[in-house]
């Protein structure tokens, strides 16, 4: 029975292991990943030792990528083409991300829309529009990195504003809950250090990466819209979590994880057996949503345990 086979990556780097709770570990058995790939399956050296270094026990084979499908790219690390590509994509995303975020500031300037509700768009939005971006980066092994540079400046804009460094109400305003500048440095920094993380750790040919980033940013961004609105039954255990919130978290993170898995699929970045993956995902959004429904919130912020939470259960 076949499950998530990662595909072509061209020179993948080594990079440090990243420390993740072993929630994998509380599923039975047969319903671990892990369990599923078939021990025929290879890889290039280069990517066995980047996948066992985060996927163990992880074999992987490599399926045609975006290259041989004709979109374009460069195969070599450091080539001047793949460079270019590459530092154009990041001006690219990093001037639409502003404009995005400027867009909703205006938004909710002119009273259009409340401002609560433009936080939550941009927290769903913002991290959804950059993961979508990855194709248009090269497939050279600098790509990542070159995409994390796009968090990474929103990073240091909310670390020096965080602090009082500088003063921007639009900034504060469009993602803090109490309009707050210390506000920046829990929830809004949390979030964009996910998706450094994902882009650095994982990148377009991991499906770990995409369904963490997509329960994180669609799953539990909508959950607090439609639990605000509509969410007049809370649950029993937590008189600050709603019953249709709830509801609202597990069915739109499934949507959006496999609507994004599927996005890079036929992009030919990984291939998957679509029967298991709708199994797995169902599985996943509801042990996050179950997780996110806990009133641990004042003890671990929804953006590191949810996306956390993803990982070790997809590892």
């Amino acid at each position: 029975m076949q499950a998530f086979v990662c595909a072509k990556m061209s020179r993948p780097f080594a990079t440090a292991p990243l420390v993740v709770p072993v929630a994998h570990s509380l599923l039975p058995r047969h319903l671990r990943l892990s369990n599923l790939l078939l021990p025929s399956l290879t890889a290039t050296t280069d990517t066995t030792i980047f996948r066992r270094r985060f996927f163990s026990p992880y074999n992987f084979r490599s399926v045609p990528g975006p290259v041989m499908a004709g979109l374009g790219g460069f195969d070599v690390i450091g080539d001047g083409g793949s460079m270019v590509q590459d530092a154009g994509a990041t001006a690219l995303v990093i001037a639409g991300a502003y404009a995005f975020v400027s867009t909703f500031d205006l938004l909710s300037e002119r009273k259009l829309i409340e401002q609560n509700l433009s936080r939550k768009l941009v927290h769903i939005l913002s991290g959804l529009l950059f993961m979508a971006s990855w194709p248009i980066f090269s497939v050279s092994g600098w790509a990542r990195y070159f995409a994390a540079v796009v968090p990474l400046t929103n990073c240091l804009r909310l670390v020096i504003h965080g602090l009082s460094l500088a003063t921007d109400e639009g900034l504060i305003k469009s993602v803090t809950r109490e309009g707050k500048p210390e506000e920046l440095l829990r929830g809004p920094l949390y979030y964009v250090l996910v998706l450094i993380l994902s882009a650095v750790l994982f990148w377009r040919e991991s499906p770990v990466g995409v369904i963490s980033l997509a329960m994180m940013c669609g799953g539990d961004g909508i959950a607090d819209i439609v639990g605000r609105r509509f969410g007049s039954t809370k649950l029993p255990y937590n008189k600050q979590k709603s019953l249709v919130g709830s509801l609202s978290m597990f069915v739109v993170g499934f949507l959006v994880s496999i609507g994004m898995l599927y996005y890079f699929s036929a992009l030919g970045y990984f291939q998957l057996d679509w029967v298991s993956t709708v199994e797995r995902v169902a599985l996943v959004s509801f042990v996050a949503t179950m997780v996110e429904s806990l009133p641990i919130t004042g003890m671990v912020d929804d953006n590191i345990s949810v996306p956390l939470l993803c990982v070790g259960l997809l590892q």
